[in-house]
């Protein structure tokens, strides 16, 4: 064993030494541009100078700490400095008390993350070290520090602790939703699905609902103060990017928000959003009329079939799955006399947005509900796949699906199984045996679909409204197609053809390529790898032309290989 996967084995056990780990990770690992443009300081000073009249954008990182964010933002900041934008940066500079690098592997004494959150062990080690590598760029680095009064800190002390508990989750604030997104980042540091049953629920609600208060008027007064045409940020939810959505588009600056794709290389840009709202909403019109031949054809299927494996993705939560058949029908001991039904759940923590759409107020009801309906149908097998994601995620869950299953259901009938999310039992092996597939949000809809699978969604999942899945608007339809069950095993081959269309234009084009930034095997995810600023120019790489024309000219974040 080597000594850093020794340090790494020991951190496991020791929270200390995983703090210092990460600590380490936020100093040492940033992107280094000094040594770029030790070579190329004219070239920068030049494209810097170039920049007046140019729109001006705001890179509204804000957590230093997300070396991802870290890495992409400052690319772009370059990029758009090279296309004449006046790119300036947001950093918290330790003024909240909860945000998104708060998660409870790094906090797991409760106790003390709720009387004294992140500061006194992560902020200095957040800030600094971003601050720092965004200022070699010799670009605007804004705190949110500078931009709260006194008296903005002493109306939020008393909002967040005078808010009655019940109604943090909805409060609004000068039509911000900043207890939404306060309620989604503490379940994202509880890794819970929802408050129950959690002793400091309440103080740890009450910090990031404090951190989400301060970080809407910290970007309500820059705005006030500063003129932006865009804003760039990641994820568009939690604490505080969710803020700075809300804020932004209350003050008619455009939103540009993303987060990586599966795909190696690729990531996926939105307007006015997170892509957790606007790729539900996309336009039928942006895919439909793809012109299909064998060449996509064979494009997507040998990509999906890459997916069993994860071997061209840098997002995957199987290790080493299970794809025999025999091994499967040993486990699970299924009547080959009765049709299978698929239910895929998905992580209970994971971007708890408010969806006004949905037949279910949340993934545990629906799946309570669906349960519930199939006691009562002996004829037919459930298998639900609990997602892997909940043990080989980077934040393994505390609130387990089976557990709440077995709480509900201490007994279940021996039609319905559930697969545990440790079962290396590969998930497309498992719904190959099923006739139709149910899911509330997980995209693995998108696959399925494709594959010629009839999925059925109760949730907020992408392929909803695409014209090609079964879509419950309330219980009353969702019961209906349940009534329905089994349907005929495959779809029409117009729907699969427009499955395939939807899953070629997620996969190729919506996942847009940025070749320059390669998956890392230790540290953090992604590393840039430049050997020069100028690789950053227009027509350098599509990819990134694509991205930097959407957040200046407001055209479609797509990338067209053709």
């Amino acid at each position: 064993m080597s000594f850093f996967s020794a340090v790494k084995s020991l951190a496991k056990r020791n929270t200390y030494l995983k703090r210092e780990i990460y600590k380490y990770k936020f100093r040492s690992q940033q992107p280094d541009w000094n040594s770029l443009l030790s070579k190329e300081a004219d070239f920068w000073k030049t494209a810097r100078e170039d920049v007046s009249g140019g729109q001006k954008v705001l890179i509204a990182t804000s957590v230093g700490s997300h070396l991802t964010g870290t890495r992409v933002e400052s690319s772009l900041a370059a990029a758009l400095t090279l296309r004449g934008a006046q790119a300036e940066m947001l950093l918290c500079d330790g003024v909240l008390p909860a945000c998104l690098t708060c998660w409870y592997e790094l906090f797991p004494d409760f106790r003390q993350f709720a009387a004294s959150g992140p500061q006194k062990y992560y902020c200095r080690d957040c800030f600094k070290p971003a601050e720092r590598m965004f200022s070699s760029l010799n670009l605007p680095v804004l705190r949110y520090g500078d931009f709260l009064a006194p008296r903005d800190l002493q109306e939020i002390e008393y909002i967040s602790q005078k808010t009655a508990f019940a109604d943090i989750p909805v409060y609004n604030i000068k039509g911000i939703a900043a207890g939404e997104h306060a309620l989604a980042g503490a379940l994202r540091f509880l890794a819970r699905g929802d408050l129950n049953n959690e002793p400091l629920a309440e103080p740890i609600l009450r910090r990031f609902f404090k951190a989400a208060l301060i970080s809407a008027a910290a970007v309500e007064n820059l705005l006030s103060a500063r003129h932006y045409d865009c804003a760039v940020f990641h994820h568009g939810i939690y604490v505080p990017q969710g803020l700075i959505g809300e804020v932004c588009r209350k003050h008619g600056v455009r939103v540009v928000n993303w987060n990586p794709g599966y795909k190696k290389h690729t990531f996926i840009f939105s307007h006015k959003d997170t892509y957790h709202h606007t790729m539900i909403s996309e336009p039928a019109s942006k895919w439909e009329d793809i012109i299909w031949d064998a060449e996509k054809e064979n494009r997507l299927m040998d990509y999906l079939e890459s997916r069993r494996h994860g071997s061209n993705d840098w997002i995957w939560f199987h290790e080493k799955p299970v794809f025999s058949r025999k091994t499967l029908e040993t486990q699970l001991k299924l009547d080959p006399k009765k049709p299978c039904i698929g239910l895929l759940t998905s992580v209970m923590w994971d971007a708890v947005l408010h969806y006004p759409s949905n037949a279910f107020s949340n993934m545990q009801d629906w799946l309570n509900s669906t349960i519930e309906y199939f006691i009562r149908r002996p004829d037919l097998q459930l298998i639900i796949r609990i997602h892997p994601a909940e043990v080989t995620g980077a934040l393994p869950s505390r609130q387990k699906v089976a557990d709440e299953i077995k709480r509900k259901f201490p007994r279940l009938p021996e039609h319905i199984k559930v697969i545990l999310p440790g079962n290396k039992l590969s998930t497309y092996t498992l719904m190959s045996c099923c006739d139709n597939i149910l899911i509330y949000s997980t995209k693995s809809g998108i696959e399925f679909s494709a594959m010629g699978k009839t999925v059925i969604v109760a949730g907020e999942a992408w392929i909803k409204n695409k014209g090609f899945s079964l879509d419950a608007k309330d219980k009353k339809q969702y019961t209906a197609i349940l009534d329905s069950l089994p349907l005929s095993a495959g779809q029409n081959r117009e729907a699969v053809l427009r499955a395939k269309k939807y899953a070629y234009h997620v996969f190729f084009r919506r996942f847009i390529p940025l070749p320059f930034i390669e998956p890392t095997k230790t540290g953090p995810l992604f590393e840039i790898r430049l050997n020069s600023l100028k690789e950053l120019m227009p027509g350098e790489y599509k990819g990134l032309d694509v991205i930097c024309n959407g957040i200046l000219k407001q055209s479609d974040f797509i990338f067209d290989s053709e």
